[in-house]
């Protein structure tokens, strides 16, 4: 037990006082606190750009593009009176769709005959495009029944009946867990988890390859610790260190940036325990096996985005191939993606995320088995280097 302390407090220090260490895990998730948010304030785009071709020239089109521009998905940035100047438009990256107005728009639409309209919108934006497309399509609607409705009357059809007739199924949508409907209240908590998984794994990875991993084992009297006391007693500090982090990233900063949490703080306080022991422990490994601090860093850099892939946020885990989903498995940040955001934003209990739960128990059991016997072999490599007379003396004994 007082191996395992002095370990602990030997790894604390070394976090507060080694600049690399500490810029990574506490510097980095300041800024990133601060940064990282602000594109994704506004929630959702608004005033989409588009260019109106109205080929029709009649009340009703004039009545279709003043709806549009007063709605507010999209603006309507210029009424053209043909396609290729429209389209200059687009090109230029002044508009970013052309809605085609055809002739004998009106007409069609008084008949009780279809009447369709063209909307060319720019696809290599996936957000701009969905907007764009549903907010004309919102107002198309509202226009073709409101016009349905006026024709049923003019033949007589009392006026309720006409508005049934005309939208016979209206549909009700609630957005829930995510009122705004916004991408800040999507992806931020997902990203801070993974920012989480990221800055702890590339401190823990430092803070074995940096001079005085080797020192961090030995006690006040100059005893060293046992593997298994070397690595608990690390773990311990890195709990210490994220007992704090975690309520900030999770909790505090949600709440600054007006994303929804109705979850509880015990369940994801408790949660967040196997997510950082078996993070830690992964960073053992890593250390150990790149045992060097730019390696870590370069590594631990590019694969932050696959992991964030291949957690089963940006895309449905259940569509993911079946290799994709294997390598997945082993990462923390996968079930804690999974974890965090069931438990925070959609007001899950425990016992809804157990699956998530044991997984992380499993890969902690896994990381920490791994990380002693990399402590262990680490110890025996350097005695045999620092003895190498005693290797050498036993195997003449053996020979002779």
């Amino acid at each position: 037990m007082n191996g395992m302390l002095s370990v602990f407090r030997n790894e604390l220090r070394r976090i507060v006082t080694l600049w690399p260490v500490f810029s990574v895990m506490v510097g980095a998730l300041a800024i990133y606190a601060v940064l990282y948010p602000q594109p994704y304030r506004s929630e959702v785009l608004r005033r989409t750009p588009i260019a109106v071709v109205d080929q029709d020239q009649t009340v009703t089109s004039r009545d279709l593009v003043r709806r549009l521009n007063a709605s507010p998905d999209v603006a309507v940035w210029s009424v053209l009176p043909d396609f290729p100047a429209a389209q200059r438009d687009v090109f230029a990256r002044k508009t970013s769709g052309i809605l085609v107005v055809p002739e004998g728009f009106e007409r069609e639409l008084l008949r009780g005959t279809p009447s369709p309209i063209a909307l060319y919108a720019d696809a290599s934006y996936f957000l701009v495009y969905q907007r764009v497309a549903l907010g004309v399509s919102g107002i198309a609607r509202t226009v073709g029944a409101e016009v349905e409705v006026r024709r049923l009357i003019g033949l007589g059809v009392d006026a309720p009946l006409a508005a049934a007739a005309a939208n016979p199924m209206p549909l009700t949508a609630i957005p829930l867990f995510n009122p705004q409907e916004g991408y800040a209240t999507y992806v931020l908590p997902a990203a801070f988890v993974l920012i989480l998984h990221q800055t702890l794994l590339i401190g823990v990875g430092l803070l074995g390859t940096l001079p005085g991993a080797a020192a961090a084992r030995r006690g006040r009297n100059g005893t060293i610790a046992s593997p298994l006391a070397t690595v608990a007693g690390k773990l311990l500090a890195y709990l210490a260190i994220e007992a704090v982090l975690v309520p900030l990233y999770l909790i505090v900063l949600p709440w600054c940036y007006g994303i929804p949490r109705p979850g509880a703080l015990l369940p994801t306080l408790l949660f967040a325990v196997p997510f950082i022991l078996a993070t830690g422990a992964l960073g053992l490994i890593i250390a150990a096996a790149f045992r060097n601090p730019l390696a870590v860093q370069l590594v631990m850099a590019a694969v932050g985005l696959p992991f964030f892939f291949l957690s089963g946020f940006s895309w449905p885990f259940e569509a993911m191939p079946p290799i994709a989903r294997w390598l997945a498995m082993p990462v923390p940040s996968t079930a804690a993606i999974d974890g965090f955001v069931s438990l925070g934003q959609l007001g899950a209990s425990l016992t809804d995320v157990r699956s998530q739960v044991l997984t992380l128990l499993g890969l902690t059991i896994v990381y920490v088995l791994g990380a002693v016997l990399l402590e262990t072999r680490a110890r025996r490599i350097a005695d045999r280097g620092r003895n190498p007379n005693a290797a050498t003396s036993s195997l003449n004994t053996g020979e002779a």
